[in-house]
């Protein structure tokens, strides 16, 4: 088996992997999404009830218990038209909308939607109908009460705010109330150089009758179209939908083939969170881990998929007052902060069944991003490791190749001798390998074990926003983009050419042996359209791969003789 069969291997498993997972997108959906039944009247459910079938038009419905219902006004015109109210700090820019005090735009400073100068940021929230996303936070309540709910337009002191130099934090403060004396006061705060948006509310009630009721807050959003199937654009095959992370049930993916209406999550999570997740970014609503919680997903009308988190049930006596407290995270997948946010928030970071070696191979691509201050440099320190790390490994392979190009004039003398009696030519073959104690399989071992560390560290170097426009040096500016020159991709074609000229093909048809000739121009127009940073890894890999074995076939083997 040769080096370039080596590649060959690790790159068909890469590809059959992506390919199931791109038929899965396409081919494995869910019935189509039912409609989310239009009520006047919303329930409110016992603790122990099913959770509701939310409908962002007419509000969230509550399963019916016990003569508990509720009845959401129709939006009123001034509704209808709530005031945007803008944010900043030193990484985010939101807006919000005073009708519901809902958050509807998001834009991370700190991240440019491309790598040119003067490119816009990120956008992760926005009312743009073909990538509609949102976060609201909203109350129901029980049949007749009044209800906070995100029709209802909250009012606010000013409509801008910015962090200024010197100052650490600002809090917006949205406030509703009505005639029957029940009042809402929403306090968002915000933090120099977080990503987390707090909420703090305040229920009071002021009036003569006892209030009953619950908050709750979603993550509601239309999924993104379908921009097809590209193997070499990680955006393409990146999980884009639902999550929740409970203590108990661990991290969750729901993906939206599997939002059913008709069995829609229903969780109990206490200490969890719930989130919207898709390439490189996500947001999630982060309960009180203090407060008991549950989890639901549903549908709505027009298509949109929603993921919520339930406070419990309060009831509120006159003249009293209630305060809950929730965390929003809106934001990049870093994966040194998130733990630190949230219990299990850095599973958001997903390498699949590679997590137990993809997680430790981050961990030291970003100590020696910490030695370096470059992510280009830190790849090639890290190939480096492994390559030390597997030094045995490596070298028992390619004594095993030595040995066999040793010998391959005179499997060629067998292959002539039998002509086109195969069986002949093998046991002969074989007889020869027992001999000179060559085991033709000697060289798999090593390769079968490395290939989990090689496709652990393709999904590290493609989900880690760390890596996102990083510059590695002259020509290469942006390592999650191609190379602009192609010249990563000719050094890679001509390491993966000399291999394959230094490695033995015993027994080779002349058919498979033009094949396998090809292959190295095939897989380097490939790789010209992969990113940079992973076929700086190949390169690099494939490099000393080729000196390793040149110098243990100068040692063990030698040139094959004419």
């Amino acid at each position: 088996m040769t080096q370039t069969r080596t590649f060959l291997l690790i790159a068909w498993l890469l590809v059959g992997f992506l390919l199931w997972d791109a038929w899965q997108t396409d081919y494995h959906r869910a019935p189509a999404v039912a409609d989310v039944e239009r009520s006047a009247e919303l329930s409110l459910a016992d603790d122990d009830a099913p959770q509701p079938t939310p409908d962002l038009e007419s509000g969230p419905a509550l399963t019916p218990s016990a003569g508990l219902t509720a009845t959401v006004a129709a939006p009123s015109a001034q509704a209808a038209g709530g005031t945007p109210v803008v944010v900043e700090t030193d990484r985010l820019r939101l807006t919000f909308d005073t009708r519901g005090a809902t958050l509807v735009s998001a834009e991370l400073l700190d991240y440019q939607q491309s790598a040119e100068d003067g490119a816009p940021p990120v956008q992760l929230l926005t009312r743009e109908p073909d990538r509609f996303f949102i976060a609201q936070s909203s109350w129901v309540a029980a049949a007749g009460l009044p209800v906070p709910n995100h029709e209802q337009v909250f009012a606010i002191e000013a409509s801008e705010y910015v962090l200024a130099p010197g100052e650490d934090r600002l809090a917006l403060r949205f406030t509703w109330s009505d005639a029957s004396g029940l009042r809402l006061t929403k306090t968002f705060g915000v933090e120099r150089g977080s990503y987390v948006v707090t909420l703090e509310e305040t229920l009071e009630n002021a009036g003569e009758a006892p209030w009953r009721g619950r908050a709750y807050r979603q993550l509601l959003r239309q999924p993104p179209a379908n921009a097809g199937y590209s193997f070499t654009n990680p955006e393409s095959y990146s999980y884009v939908g639902a999550a929740w992370f409970t203590p108990g049930e661990k991290f969750n993916k729901l993906a939206f083939d599997d939002f059913d209406a008709r069995n829609p999550l229903d969780v109990n999570g206490r200490g969890g969170w719930v989130a919207m997740l898709q390439h490189y970014f996500f947001a999630a609503w982060i309960p009180d881990p203090a407060e008991d919680a549950r989890f639901a997903s549903a549908t709505t009308r027009d298509g949109r998929y929603l993921i919520r988190s339930d406070a419990p049930t309060i009831e509120l006596a006159p003249g009293a007052s209630h305060q809950s407290a929730a965390r929003l995270y809106i934001g990049p997948k870093l994966q040194e902060e998130l733990a630190a946010v949230a219990p299990g928030l850095e599973r958001t970071i997903d390498y699949g069944i590679f997590t137990v070696l993809s997680e430790p191979l981050f961990w030291l691509l970003s100590l020696f991003h910490g030695l370096t201050g470059n992510w280009g440099w830190a790849i090639i320190l890290l190939v480096l490791l492994i390559k030390a790390v597997f030094f045995k490994l490596s070298e028992a392979q390619y004594k095993s190749f030595a040995k066999m190009r040793a010998v391959q004039p005179r499997i060629e003398s067998l292959k002539e001798r039998y002509g086109d009696d195969k069986q002949k030519f093998n046991m002969a073959m074989m007889e020869l390998y027992k001999k000179e104690k060559i085991n033709p399989m000697g060289g798999c071992l090593p390769i079968l074990v490395q290939i989990p560390v090689f496709i652990s560290l393709y999904w590290v170097l493609l989900e880690s926003v760390e890596l996102r426009h990083a510059p590695w040096m002259g020509w290469i500016q942006n390592l999650s983009a191609p190379d602009p020159y192609f010249i990563l991709p000719v050094l890679n074609l001509a390491t993966m050419w000399a291999t394959q000229k230094l490695s033995p093909a015993p027994g080779m048809d002349p058919l498979q042996k033009k094949m396998m000739q090809a292959m190295p121009l095939v897989f380097g127009v490939m790789f010209a359209f992969f990113p940079a940073g992973l076929v700086l890894y190949w390169t690099v890999n494939g490099a000393l791969g080729l000196l390793q074995q040149w110098v243990i076939t100068k040692m063990h083997g030698g040139p094959a003789k004419a």
